[in-house]
């Protein structure tokens, strides 16, 4: 009785451990390489699946990865799986030293987007996919920038992302594995190339500073200058426009005066017509003036016609024309 108790406990352990070995659930995104007695067989996609045990068996693969330790420094881990991620993955390696054309040595380091599709190349045509990924972009990285000067690897980023991507794509092709992106991380030159770097930068923005400032004041004395010309202009135009106004206004001041004047004469004509009317004008603006000349209150001087008969003349002719009146 116990020895068929013994084989009924063997039999259902056989039992677990052969459903155990032949049953795969495959999650999506993920697959599994089968190999029956060591050889290729076929790759199992996202579901269940059934296997013969002990002749059907998943391939283990060698995959490596880094880790940032505790003193900043990257550990590399290798484990063995048998289920290969489909998504897009993520590989950041360390920094390294690269030479560029012009004899610079700058640390750099960079990220790779890659892909596997194609499980069984990336199985049986290389050992370990981000291990291989890892050296093929230092190698190619090395290659890139030693075909650039140092200003070159600084400015051109994106020209050396894409170079690096073409060429890592068509390299881990064979491999069932597609190269999306290359992000290059940290560029750092030496650290007396950075210095002169910055003091180069702070040259170039006190120069920028001078000629903004300088183009200020100039655009200031031009502005300044316009305004000026255009003040006279308009100061000018001004004096001209009054001067214009001035000379309307004395003109027509004058045609008042002659009009005034000619109607004085013509009613002093109507009043007596035997009588010069010019000569009593002349009168009036003679015995006009002579009290202007004595104007000023410490004026003492007397001033007497040179032609009295003349000036007796004109008071006559003023008092006939005032009696014909």
């Amino acid at each position: 009785m116990m020895l068929f108790m013994l084989l009924l406990g063997a039999i259902a352990a056989f039992l677990v451990l052969f459903l155990l070995n032949s049953i795969y659930l495959v999650q999506q995104a993920e697959t599994i390489v089968i190999e029956r007695f060591g050889r290729f067989d076929r790759v199992l996609g996202p579901g269940i699946h059934v296997v013969i045990p002990f002749m059907d068996r998943p391939r283990y693969v060698s995959w490596s990865h880094f880790v940032l330790g505790p003193d900043k420094r990257y550990l590399r881990y290798s484990r063995n799986i048998f289920r290969i991620d489909l998504r897009e993955s993520v590989h950041d390696f360390p920094k390294q030293n690269v030479i560029t054309r012009d004899n610079v040595t700058m640390e750099i380091s960079a990220i790779v987007y890659y892909q596997v599709t194609d499980p069984k190349s990336a199985i049986y045509e290389v050992m370990n996919v981000p291990e291989a990924i890892e050296k093929l972009t230092q190698t190619t990285l090395r290659n890139v920038i030693g075909s650039l000067d140092l200003d070159q690897s600084l400015v051109s980023r994106d020209a050396i992302n894409e170079r690096l991507r073409i060429i890592l794509e068509e390299a881990a092709d064979k491999w069932g594995v597609k190269v999306t992106r290359v992000e290059l991380q940290d560029v750092n030159p030496p650290a007396d190339i950075r210095i002169a770097m910055e003091k180069q930068m702070r040259a170039e923005r006190d120069r920028r500073a001078i000629m903004i400032e300088a183009e200020g004041l100039k655009n200031s004395a031009i502005m300044k200058a316009e305004g000026h010309r255009e003040s006279s202009v308009l100061h000018a135009k001004g004096d001209a426009e009054s001067r214009v106004i001035n000379a309307e206004g004395e003109a027509e001041s004058r045609l008042k005066i002659i009009e005034a004047e000619a109607k004085a004469i013509e009613l002093i004509r109507n009043a007596a017509p035997n009588q010069d009317p010019l000569s009593y004008l002349a009168a009036i603006q003679y015995i006009k003036t002579i009290p202007l000349i004595m104007e000023g209150k410490d004026n003492k001087v007397i001033v007497l016609p040179y032609e009295a008969s003349g000036l007796g003349g004109s008071l006559v002719a003023v008092k006939k024309l005032l009696g014909e009146v």
